[in-house]
């Protein structure tokens, strides 16, 4: 990636997000703060945490990881650094780029706010009658399976275009 940040993500989106982590109530991480430690110098902590994004030197605190069984063999491993600083990072990411996004999948169901699986039954049972033919696919292991580079080439590439 460029040296330069490819995107700013505002200051009031970013409190929208300590509110979403501060609203779940989650239990200090592994670096032992709480979210109410967060909260007694939230302006100075938001600062802290959103400064090393602008000298590009932010490192996430170590991740305990354990595995978990996949549903049909094997299994994953998963990690967790869920402290205050890093849950509110990732709501704020989240935040950005499910509005920076949201357009380019807007015929997509799975995982994205404020739709469901009610709602993907609602628009197919439209389509059944706009349509004589239907098309459904499953990507199986996708994320195990992606070229990571062209990935974020392609990330890359949407941050520059959306400015």
């Amino acid at each position: 990636m460029n040296a330069a940040k490819p995107f700013t993500i505002p200051k009031k989106l970013v409190y929208e997000a300590w509110k979403i982590v501060k609203t779940n109530a989650g239990s200090a991480g592994v670096d032992k703060e709480t979210i109410d430690d967060f909260e007694k110098d939230l302006k100075n902590n938001l600062y802290r945490y959103l400064e090393p994004d602008v000298v590009g030197s932010y490192f996430p605190p170590p991740v305990e990881s354990g595995s978990h069984p996949k549903k049909n063999a094997g299994e994953r491993i998963l990690g967790c650094s869920d402290c205050s600083g890093s849950r509110w990072r990732r709501w704020s990411s989240n935040l950005f780029l499910n509005r920076l996004w949201s357009q380019s999948f807007a015929g997509s169901y799975g995982y994205r706010p404020e739709k469901s699986a009610l709602d993907a039954v609602e628009i197919t049972r439209k389509r059944c009658w706009e349509y004589d033919w239907v098309l459904e696919f499953d990507i199986k292991g996708l994320f195990d399976n992606i070229d990571h580079a062209l990935l974020l080439r392609a990330l890359e590439n949407t941050w520059i275009a959306n400015g």
